[in-house]
């Protein structure tokens, strides 16, 4: 994620070796670092500063070499920040007292002699992700607008869609949402009919599948007295009563063409009839239509009318599906999550095998299916800390993603060192200069990486 020039990156580190704390001052001296050596000293900046990232010593003052008092500093750092990115730093022989740490809530941890460049980059992620979920809060939070207050994305495309919604919604075009099914075409309508001056009207949906054609035309255009039988009195369609308001038709792609037609006339001369009536009755309506197929392809076809395209898409807003929204997956999980567990005491939090499974996960079903995942989670659980089985997901295996930083790093190395021998025809003067480093450092790599002199 980028960064503005301006931002100050707060990080605290607790760490009671002297000696490392100097180290990891050089390494983040980009951030604002706030060092402390103990529990108490750690509490305080995090009362005063609230800093967004913390990396913790398990073993601390008074007894160092056991891990109570990093454990306790970590219970209580997240009893008062709950969305604090605390990552661990444990020994080589203390595996247990991390994963007990990751249970009670840590983000990550990192075992020690400290790398660092590797604990760097964990900490830029923590730092990137504490970002994506402030926007998250922003947007949550940010209530002057009633219909879009509970659509939630980070994602620059939906960001940008969301601002188009806001444009056209005071004018009365008809409009028409391209999504697949889940991603939040009524959502949207609503976000339409909630920013236009028909709001305090009606919002009538219909889904034109859903219903069987022989009565859809009556749903939506209603019929007279003794129109067929059964119909024992005037009834009014879905259209009047959109009247002064807005009409939702949910899959327009599925109408049949006789209902294309009549619908054609309606938004021509905007004045319906009724079923088994020749009254000619004005209507004052605007359309929104929505569809998860391609209507351009029914043109070809011939199973949708042309005419009828152009009339219902006088302003076309595609709505990417959820496996195309950079970072959204996770925020949306997070979300649903906070709403589902609003009266709960404990919050619940992800795992970091969660985080990288929603990730990894083409989401098919969309949003829909994202929030029926998280209401499984919030009841399936049994501490406050949510996995991928409780999704019901598969583990993803960090290898796989090309997530293990230092066999990344070896690999880089080894093929950047290759290239540059080539490319300086095997001139050790010349593939240091390309790689930017001294010919002693030069010779350091050759032999980590077994590259001989050509």
């Amino acid at each position: 994620m980028a960064r503005s020039k301006t931002e100050v990156r707060k990080l605290l580190v607790v760490e009671d070796d002297a000696g490392l704390r100097k180290q990891l001052k050089w390494c983040f001296s980009d951030y604002k670092l706030y060092m402390v050596s103990d529990r108490k000293s750690a509490i305080t900046e995090i009362q005063n500063n609230q800093p967004p990232v913390v990396t913790l010593d398990l073993g601390l003052p008074p007894d160092p070499t056991n891990a109570a008092e990093g454990l306790a500093t970590l219970e209580q750092i997240l009893s008062i920040e709950p969305n604090t990115k605390v990552i661990v730093v444990t020994g080589n022989d203390e595996k247990e007292n991390a994963l007990k740490a990751i249970a009670m809530g840590a983000y990550d941890y990192y075992q020690k002699p400290v790398d660092p460049e590797i604990l760097s980059l964990i900490v830029e992620r923590a730092h990137n992700l504490c970002s994506l979920e402030q926007e998250n809060r922003k947007l949550i939070e940010e209530k002057s607008s009633r219909a879009l207050k509970d659509f939630v994305t980070a994602d620059p495309r939906m960001v940008k869609m969301c601002q188009t919604i806001e444009k056209v919604a005071p004018n009365d075009v008809s409009v028409l949402l391209l999504g697949e099914s889940g991603t939040g075409k009524e959502l949207l309508a609503r976000a339409l009919h909630e920013h236009s001056h028909r709001k305090d009207n009606s919002f009538i949906a219909i889904n034109c599948a859903a219903i069987p054609e022989t009565l859809l035309e009556s749903e939506l255009f209603g019929y007279e007295k003794g129109a067929f039988t059964g119909a024992q009195k005037k009834t009014l369609g879905k259209i009047e009563y959109a009247h002064e308001g807005t009409l939702f038709l949910d899959e327009i792609g599925d109408l049949s063409q006789a209902l294309q037609a009549k619908l054609l006339r309606f938004l021509q001369e905007r004045v319906i009839e009724r079923v088994g009536g020749r009254e000619e009755i004005p209507v004052d309506v605007r359309i929104i239509c929505a569809t998860h197929q391609q209507l351009e392809t029914n043109m070809k076809s011939g199973t949708f009318r042309e005419d009828l395209f152009y009339r219902i898409s006088e302003v076309t807003i595609e709505i990417p599906p959820l496996r195309e929204r950079v970072g959204d997956a996770v925020l949306l999980v997070k979300y649903f999550m906070e709403m589902s567990t609003s009266d709960k005491t404990k919050p619940l939090r992800l795992s970091e095998e969660a985080i990288m499974a929603i990730e990894q996960y083409d989401w098919p079903g969309n949003v829909r299916e994202l929030e029926n995942k998280v209401k499984r989670a919030t009841i399936m659980c049994e501490n406050s800390r949510v996995n991928a089985e409780d999704l019901e997901l598969n583990v993803v295996d960090t290898d796989e993603l090309g997530l293990n930083l230092k066999s990344a790093k070896d690999k880089l190395e080894h093929e950047l060192l290759s290239r540059a021998l080539l490319r300086g025809n095997g001139k050790l003067t010349r593939a240091a200069e390309l790689l930017g480093v001294s010919r002693p450092t030069l010779y350091d790599l050759l032999d980590k990486h077994d590259l001989k002199e050509k």
